[in-house]
């Protein structure tokens, strides 16, 4: 499963420098695929859109502190757990129930971002 921040988040920002995918943003903050890793030219998403790594994509959420799924790999080849969870002091980054994903999937998306 990817991790979500819930609306229970308090934006205190404890959670984005921990993310070893630079995959957590504040609220209302365009993303891209290239942030913080070594991804350059076409990236397909996992809802098979095929984005520039470069280009800039509307915000998960304009309220609070949101993780970018297709840049979620729950801290696997990095930690033994997802760091935004330790951090987080109101327990609100959370594994997403609607996204199920197998740890052979995140360390595929690792490694599809960190080249």
């Amino acid at each position: 499963m990817a991790i979500i921040i819930t609306d229970e988040c308090i934006n205190c920002g404890a959670c984005e420098p921990e993310c070893p995918n630079n995959a957590i943003y504040e609220g209302g903050i365009e993303w891209a695929i290239s942030d913080g890793n070594t991804v350059t030219g076409n990236y397909t998403l996992e809802d098979q859109k095929v984005v520039d790594a470069d280009d800039r994509i509307e915000p998960v959420s304009d309220d609070f502190y949101f993780i970018v799924p297709d840049k979620c790999t729950e801290c696997k080849g990095f930690h033994d757990e997802p760091q935004c969870a330790a951090v987080c002091p109101v327990d609100c980054c959370v594994q997403d129930p609607d996204r199920e994903e197998s740890e052979e999937v995140l360390l595929a998306r690792k490694e599809r971002l960190h080249l």
